[in-house]
């Protein structure tokens, strides 16, 4: 199979187009994967902005503000579609694989013009079934491969005053703001840029500057509504501050992508010792090992402990095992190792999401539909709790969609202001019912009685009174 790729021909985009639909339909249909909770959250929040609402001040949440953005429009396109999230996120992971394999084409990362990186980096994307949703870390590594083709583009142009230096902070600022952890390939874009690169003070400068312009922009929106400070906090001081999401456990994430990494330390050794290689070249293997240490730091910042957060660094693993597929062309050991990474990839992916369905692990991290959640069908609701399973066919009222964001704010009752201000939204929305796993709905009205007239409580559940 691995031939076909080596030959320099774009109709070999269709066949990896072909792989991508394969492997889509497998996980979509034939696994059968669950909405996923950080999916629901996106969802809902796309929903809310529908609404009129604005994001972090009518929503609460750490989601990016152009991601938030995206979710509105999708919501206002096609509703609350899962599979609309799956085909938007195919066209951002097709990008991605072609334009990752043109910049190896064009820079002359590899003695042969191949599509054996498109081919490689498809099969990466399909390690876990989360890779190819329409996540933050998606949409936002989008934008730090185009960084990263401009780096590429300095390893061998070197020339003063290049658009690059611009771009560059372009599109890093760019994906900070989709995804905030991003925010660590700032120091790899400067790094990588004076050492790689050789920037010029000027140009570093500049490139700061250019990097700023994307979360100014945003900023600025914010303060001209009235919320900058809800912006910042919710962004990118609070999800530091509460207990982070384990969805999905080390030792998981450690079996999916041990083999990708196998892969990629031979990869980095054939290019660092075994293959001799251009000026050009090598500063592009410094400019790919600089890249995955930056990646696997901006994971230290997420909140959600998920595979889909690993996606940033898929171009540079694409790149060594790339190195390692199309310098060794013959020989039994490639051969053997080639069909590892071919079928054993895909096979680790499917068999561990499966295993997760069947003992349920997989709860963890998907929204588990039960017939409990019945009771909220057709209906504007608030869950203070973490089973999001009541939103499936509901809605969201009042702005507390992340629970432990929101947890913190309505516990708050020190605060004379912030008391007041949770319970106008309560009294402007009223949820018709209030999910209260946790207790922190119960501990509310004992601070403001005039509202638990309003409510009557069943279980842990509070529904509101029908004369309201």
């Amino acid at each position: 199979m691995l031939s076909f790729f080596r030959i320099n021909d774009p109709f070999r985009l269709i066949a990896i187009l072909g792989i991508m639909l394969l492997m889509s339909a497998v996980y979509i249909w034939i696994v059968d994967i669950p909405i996923l909770q950080p999916e629901m959250i996106w969802m809902l929040l796309g929903e809310r902005m529908a609404e009129g609402k604005h994001m972090y001040i009518d929503i609460i949440d750490d989601t990016g503000p152009l991601s938030a953005g995206v979710y509105w429009v999708v919501y206002l396109l096609f509703g609350k579609s899962l599979l609309s999230y799956k085909v938007i996120a195919a066209f951002f992971v097709l990008f991605q694989v072609v334009y990752v394999n043109y910049l190896f084409i064009r820079y002359k990362s590899f003695e042969d013009n191949t599509y054996i990186p498109a081919f490689v980096m498809t099969v990466l994307f399909y390690v876990s079934f989360d890779l190819v949703t329409l996540s933050p870390a998606l949409m936002g590594s989008t934008f730090i491969v185009l960084a990263l083709g401009q780096l590429f583009s300095q390893t061998v142009l070197q020339k003063e005053g290049s658009d690059a230096v611009l771009l560059v902070g372009i599109f890093g600022g760019i994906a900070a703001c989709f995804h905030f952890p991003l925010a660590t390939f700032l120091p790899f874009l400067l790094v990588s840029g004076i050492i790689v690169s050789g920037f010029s003070f000027q140009q570093i400068i500049v490139s700061l500057i250019a990097y700023a312009m994307p979360l100014v922009f945003c900023a600025l929106y914010y303060f001209w509504i009235d919320g900058f400070e809800a912006f910042f906090f919710e962004f990118t001081i609070a999800p530091r501050l509460i207990e982070s999401y384990a969805h999905v456990s080390y030792r998981d994430l450690a079996l999916l992508f041990a083999l990708p990494l196998f892969f990629s330390v031979l990869g980095f050794f054939v290019g660092f010792i075994v293959k001799s290689q251009t000026v050009n070249q090598q500063k592009q293997l410094q400019l790919n090992l600089i890249f995955s240490i930056f990646a696997v730091s901006s994971l230290l910042l997420t909140n959600r402990r998920t595979p889909y957060q690993f996606i940033v660094i898929l171009p540079a693993l694409a790149y060594f095992i790339s190195l390692l597929l199309v310098v060794y062309k013959k020989g039994i050991a490639i051969q053997v190792l080639t069909a590892i990474f071919i079928f054993g990839l895909p096979a680790i992916g499917i068999v561990w999401t499966l295993m997760q369905i069947n003992t349920g692990k997989i709860d963890t991290y998907a929204v588990k539909i039960e017939d409990k959640h019945q009771i909220s069908k057709g209906k504007r609701i608030l869950v203070l709790g973490e089973d999001l399973g009541y939103y499936h066919e509901s809605s969201l009222a009042t702005p507390y969609l992340h629970y432990r964001l929101s947890k913190n704010i309505i516990q708050n009752q020190e605060d004379l202001e912030n008391t007041v201000e949770v319970y106008n939204n309560f009294l402007e929305e009223k949820p018709e019912i209030v999910i209260d796993e946790d207790g922190v709905f119960a501990e509310l009205l004992k601070s403001i009685p005039i509202l638990s007239q309003q409510y009557e409580k069943q279980g842990t559940n509070y529904f509101l009174k029908k004369n309201n």
